[in-house]
Order: structure tokens, then C-alpha cells, then sequence
């Protein structure tokens, strides 16, 4: 969808916002079981068959770890589910490509295995997840990569993921100004966006959200002109912690500001038309805690929709 002058909307209750098409829902899926163990096609079988009722897109993130391809394609197929699946990209290291990082080099090599036949259960491929936050690449390096793959996958959607400042603040421009044989132009772009991670109070982080994505949905449609209707911009991560979880200045984790939160921004920017992937769909209760730079612990178990046994938590049928 082309956007203007979307800061004022921001501001607006979430179902004012509605469309004539409303956003498809899809889910980051992790490629672990509840005790660490990496997932078989049965357990994506059976992950599919619980989530059926909400949707049939998720996203993914790495081509080795857990053999992630192998295992999902044949689940995608048999449940008519369509999956992202990602190239993890590594620090830049230097400008030649034919010394790729080895985490790039690995995952293209098994998606060029696991891929071919399964063609119609690839939604897309997503070359790079937050490397541009991180300052592991540029935007013209990560174009290179991307356009690597692009090329060896002719038939289906190649883009990227990060944080949606990085696309706000020019920072990806090349992805989308520049269009050439090695490195084509990038229409499938992944903006992830948390108001939970900025801080902010649940019943207002729905202004917040909605204030990420039109930043990087306008300024990439800025910078991309006459090919902006070519571009297919999702919000590719966005969340809340339920009980359980940990707190980050005043955006409090509980089960009832997740659906607040869900009720609010992600209903709210579904009935806008934006696509998105919530993260996500399952407590991941394996994950160790991380330690960010302020050197606090802060848990990861807590951010599925549902509980790593599959149970709902709160309502989510959309009141929009």
C-alpha cells in the first residue's frame, strides 16, 4: 500500500485506521521444542495445525540451524502453509562476496538444496536479519548478498529484514534506489518494529508503533519513486511479553497489556492493511535469559501469542 502523510494517523484510534483490505497475519516460528530440541516436520505439523485458525504464513530466520528447511518445506506442503525463510548474514569482512561470511555461505547452500520443488510454500527469502542495526553491513553490501540469492532464486520474493529506523533514516537506500543485474532492485522488505523495546506504556504503544512503520514506509517509498509500488513492506516483527516476562523502563510485560497491546496495534495495523509477522507464535521456554547493555537480565521465555504447549492466553479475535 502507498502511504503519505502518516504521523497524523498515529495519533488516531487504531479502528479508525481500517481499509478496503486488511493485512494478512503471519508468525515467527522458532525451530526448537519446549525442552531445546531441535523440531521435526511432525512438530511443524502439528505447530501448522494449531495455528491454522489465525493463519498460514510464518517466518523463519536461519537455513542450518535445526536443518530449519528440510523440516518445514515438507510440513508447509502437507498443511498448505507458506514459510519466509532466511540467510543469516554475518559481519562484513570484506568486499569480495567470494569470501562470503561462512554463516551466509552455509544457509544459501541449504536453501539451494532444501528449496527447489517447494518453490510454492516459499513466501519469500530474507537475506540478513538486522544486520544493518547491528553495523554488520552497509546497504550496499547487503545489497550484494541479497543480490546473490535473487539470482539463484528467480521464481520467488527476496528481500530483508531489520529495524525499521534503519529503513527511516536512509541507512537501506540502496536497496531501493539501485537496480542492476547483480543487485536488483528489493521489493520484499521486512520493517520490524517494538513499542515495548522503546519504552513505552502498553496502552499508548500503539501510537508508538504505528509512528515506526510510517516512518519507514514513507521514506522508502520517498527514495524509491516510480518503483514504490513494486515494493511489498511488512512489519516483520512486533510483540509483547506476557506474564513471565521482563519489564523495560515503562512498558510493563503481563499477559493483560499483551492484548492490549494485540487488541490495539496489531488488530489496529491489520485493519490499516499492513501485513505482519507477530512475534511470536509460541513460548520459546528453552531460551536462556540475555543481558543487554545496561548489564540487567532480561527473559526471553515469554512472548508467544500461545504457551510453548500450544494453549491460548488471551483473546485474539480483532474487535476491527
Amino acid at each position: 500500500m502507498r502511504v503519505s502523510g502518516l504521523a497524523s494517523l498515529a495519533l488516531a484510534v487504531a479502528p479508525a485506521l481500517a481499509t478496503s483490505t486488511r493485512g494478512t497475519l503471519g508468525f515467527s516460528l522458532g525451530d526448537k521444542n519446549a525442552d531445546g530440541t531441535c523440531k521435526s516436520t511432525s512438530d511443524y505439523e502439528a505447530d501448522f495445525d494449531n495455528l491454522k485458525d489465525l493463519t498460514t504464513l510464518v517466518r523463519t530466520y536461519s537455513g542450518t540451524e535445526c536443518d530449519t528447511p528440510q523440516n518445514i518445506l515438507p510440513a508447509a506442503k502437507s498443511k498448505g502453509f507458506k514459510v519466509v525463510l532466511g540467510i543469516w548474514v554475518g559481519a562484513q569482512d570484506s568486499g569480495d562476496l567470494s569470501t562470503n561470511d561462512a554463516s551466509f555461505t552455509k544457509d544459501f547452500a541449504a536453501l539451494k538444496e532444501a528449496v527447489p520443488g517447494y518453490e510454492d510454500y516459499v513466501e519469500a527469502i530474507t537475506v540478513g536479519s538486522e544486520t544493518l542495526y547491528r553495523g554488520d553491513q552497509t546497504g550496499p553490501s547487503l545489497h550484494n548478498y541479497i543480490g546473490l540469492v535473487a539470482n539463484q532464486f528467480k521464481s520467488i520474493s527476496v528481500g530483508t529484514a531489520d529495524s525499521w529506523n534503519k529503513f527511516a533514516d536512509g541507512t537501506a537506500d540502496d536497496l531501493f534506489t539501485r537496480d542492476t543485474t547483480d543487485a536488483p532492485l528489493v521489493t520484499y522488505v521486512l520493517a520490524n518494529a517494538f513499542a515495548y523495546w522503546q519504552g513505552t506504556a502498553a496502552d499508548q504503544a500503539y501510537k508508538t508503533y504505528f509512528d515506526d512503520m510510517s516512518g519507514a514506509m514513507e521514506h522508502i517509498q520517498k527514495v524509491a519513486g516510480s518503483n514504490a509500488d513494486k515494493i511489498h513492506i511488512l512489519n516483520g516483527e512486533t510483540g509483547w511479553p506476557t506474564d513471565g516476562g521482563s519489564d523495560y523502563e515503562a512498558a510493563k510485560a503481563g499477559t493483560a497489556n499483551a492484548e492490549t497491546f494485540w487488541q490495539t496495534g496489531v488488530c489496529g495495523m491489520l485493519a490499516w492493511g499492513v501485513d505482519l509477522f507477530y512475534f511470536e507464535a509460541f513460548d520459546e521456554s528453552w531460551k536462556p535469559d540475555s543481558v543487554g547493555d545496561n548489564g540487567q537480565a532480561m527473559d526471553e521465555k515469554h512472548w508467544g501469542l500461545r504457551t510453548a504447549s500450544r494453549q491460548d492466553k488471551f483473546n485474539t479475535t480483532c474487535s476491527n
